[in-house]
Order: C-alpha cells, then structure tokens, then sequence
C-alpha cells in the first residue's frame, strides 16, 4: 500500500506543481479581458525613425510582390523606409519580381548554412561592410505576409517612446478561414497577442517575437555583431537571449500583420516538427542562463522566469508522467486482482481527468481568443464556431510531434505559399 500512496501523492504533486508554474497565465487572460478596453496612450508626434523593411525570402515568386507593395503603401514617409529582400538559396524569380516591385534585392546561395537565421545575419553583415547599415531599427517580415497601411507608423509610436529594444506586433492570418489547420494556427497567434504580449507589456515583462511582423533596433544589432541566432526556432532563441541580456522587448497591438497559415498536415507537420525540435534546442543552450537570470531579482528576473515557462518542454513532461503511470499499470498486473483493480482504476482516472483538463482548458481559452478577436477574423460565423472546438484537436497533434522531434535529425524546410489577397480589418 505503501506504492499506492506513493503514486497518489506523485500524480498530486504533478498536478499541484504545473497549476503553480502556470498559475500566472490565468493573471495574463484577466488582463487581457480587462486591459483591452483601457490601452497606454501613446503621443500623436513623435520623431519619424529610419527603418528597413526585410524581407528572407525562397522560392516566392508568387506572394513577393504583394507585400512589398503594401509596404510601399505605408502611411510613413516613404524616404525614411526602404525594403531589403534576401532572395535565399531561390530557384526561382523571386530577385526579379522583387525588384521590379521596387525592392532592394541582395541574393544568397549556401546550401550549408539555410535559415531565415542565417539569412539576416548575412544581409546584417554586408549592410555593415558597405556602410549601408544607416537605420534606426529593422522591421523583419515574412514574404507571405500583407501588413496593415498604418503598421510602421504605429510600430514607430511605441519605438519612439525609448523604452523597447524590439518590438512585436499583432499577427493576424490571411486565411482562418480554410479549414481546421489553418484555424488551429491563427486561434493560437492571437491568443498569444490578447493573452500574452499584451498583458505582457502592460505588466512590464518581456514578449517574445514570433518569427515575423517584428522590429530589433539597429542598437540591438550592432551589439550582438549581427543576427547570431541560428538555432531551428531563431525567434524564441532571440526572446530568451533578449531576456538573459536584458533587452526589452515590448508589444504593438495597432500594427497588424497578416500571415499565411499553412493548410496541410504534411506541411504543418514539417513546420511544427521544426518548432518542436527548435524549443529543445533552445531549452539546451539557454535553460541554465534563464535560471541565472530568475535569481537575479531585479528588473530582468521575472521576463527570464516567464520565458523559461515558455520554452519548458512541458507537453513532453506531460508524457513522461503518463508514461510513469501506464507502466505501473502493467507492472501491478503481477499483484494480487483487488490491488491491481485497484492501481489501474486510479492510474486511469489520472491520465483521463488531465486529457480532460487539457481539453477544456483549451477549448475555453480558444472560445474566449475568437469571441474576444470575432470582429478581426476574417471567416464566417459557422466556421469560426466550428474551428474553435476543433482547435484542441489541433493542439493535441503536438503529441506525436513533440515525440518525433525528440528523436529525428530536423533541417529547416520552406514553407510554399500561394498568392495573397488583400484583407480589411474592424480593428
């Protein structure tokens, strides 16, 4: 009986421990839903900053041309904004439709070092050889992606007031609409602007960019040499480093950019096999510096904890307490049939209350994101109603996933697109 209480008490602790690291997230939805209706206010003048757009780019040929002209169309003075493309390892057009769209167009070929990583830091680094390194911050963007008229001019309100060394926007999907994949992927980025970096930002604590529509300032390049993040996941490993360095990174929530959603599980497979794989890299490098960085008490220790809960390989803890559970079912089959009844039964009950747990709290954060985000999906009612109790599902692929990425070799593989199309938004 005494393994019995044993694992009643493990499965408890388990339960009790991941409800307190994560406990602070419930904080971030209560300001999300509160804080919203109140935003900072933010001054009308403000100084008109030089930025470069840029653009990593392979095998776009098709979609190149929409965003550069969107953001030739931005409500900011067009002689203080100038748009880089990294025409990266292309077998395609993509150098020319880039140019002819009015871009500046620097081409790469190295079959060795691939990676949007690897591609900025190239770009960063002939900018500087060529003393064209001249701008006060850089905004990074995906060629699939279409950017709100006014995202730069907002984008340099809140630069303008000093306080951020990068800055992330609010990402919003071209393409909710098409079917559960797609959705599943746009619930969650807006769930992570509503829920996390605005409440973030209001709290102080850093945000993390999320791969594109986001601004690093030229201060922030010049003092790490360039754009040393390499890692599969380059985005979260310069949120951490950002947190372990101190560099604050804040949040826009009035520049909206629109991003294409991948539709297919192969492909949505390959991409989030490659997050996955990304988070334990990060996890490897930086886990040790984000602990020196919590025990550090000051201004610093709270956006380190807060990334080291976000990187935390917790879907594969997950699995390791079920793995626990399911082999002391199958070991108390060897025990006497009213002990083994009775550590199944409880063993089960375990695992089934916490797939239960997961599901609902999913589902409510998912019904909460589109009923808080409804006027800025662009879908209809049915689908958005649909696609939210379908955004669970979604999340529970990361199972096999997250196993997957823990054993295969993954390289960065691009992710096609197919033309875009203009969006309005309510916002």
């Amino acid at each position: 009986m005494n393994m019995i209480h044993l694992i009643e008490h493990l499965n408890l602790f388990i339960a009790v421990l991941f409800t307190v690291l994560y406990f602070y997230q419930l904080v971030y939805l209560g300001v999300g839903l509160v804080r919203r209706k109140h935003p900072p206010r933010l001054p009308e003048n403000c100084k008109f900053h030089r930025y470069a757009a840029v653009i990593s780019a392979r095998n776009e040929e098709g979609v190149i041309a929409e965003l550069i002209q969107c953001l030739k169309q931005q409500n900011y003075p067009s002689d203080l904004l100038d748009v880089y493309v990294i025409a990266d390892n292309c077998t395609d057009d993509t150098a020319g439709a880039a140019r002819a769209a009015g871009a500046i167009v620097y081409e790469r070929q190295d079959q060795r070092l691939k990676g949007k990583g690897y591609a900025l830091d190239w770009l960063f680094h002939h900018l500087a050889a060529e003393e064209r390194d001249v701008y006060d911050a850089y905004l990074i963007f995906d060629a699939d992606n279409l950017v709100d008229k006014n995202f730069v001019r907002e984008m340099n309100r809140v630069f303008d007031t000093g306080k951020y060394d990068a800055l992330t926007s609010y990402r919003n999907s071209k393409n909710f609409g098409d079917n559960w994949i797609s959705a599943g992927y746009s619930i969650w980025f807006l769930r992570e602007a509503r829920f996390l970096s605005y409440p973030r930002m209001l709290l102080g604590s850093n945000c993390h960019v999320s791969g594109t529509g986001f601004l690093v300032s030229a201060k922030v390049i010049r003092e790490n040499g360039g754009w040393p993040y390499h890692l599969l996941t380059e985005d979260i490993e310069f949120s951490v480093s950002s947190a372990v360095k101190g560099f604050r990174i804040g949040y826009c929530d009035a520049a909206v950019v629109y991003d294409e959603q991948p539709t297919t599980f192969r492909q949505s497979w390959d991409q989030r096999l490659r997050w996955s794989k990304g988070f334990y890299q990060v996890d490897m490098k930086y886990t040790l510096p984000l602990l020196k960085g919590c025990a550090r008490l000051d201004r610093t220790s709270w956006s380190c904890y807060d990334m080291l809960m976000t990187v935390a390989p917790g879907m594969l803890l997950t699995l390791a307490v079920f793995l626990f559970n399911g082999i002391i079912c199958a070991a108390c089959l060897m025990e006497p049939p009213y002990i083994a009844r009775y550590v199944i039964s409880m063993c089960l009950e375990f695992m089934g209350s916490s797939l239960f747990t997961f599901y609902m709290g999913l589902l409510v954060y998912g019904i909460i994101t589109v009923l808080s985000e409804w006027k800025n999906i662009s879908a209809p009612a049915a689908k958005k109603v649909l696609y939210v109790f379908l955004f669970p599902v979604f999340m529970f692929t990361y199972i096999p996933i997250s196993l997957a990425a823990l054993v295969r070799r993954v390289e960065w593989k691009p992710i096609y697109h197919s033309s875009a199309k203009q969006l309005s938004t309510a916002r």
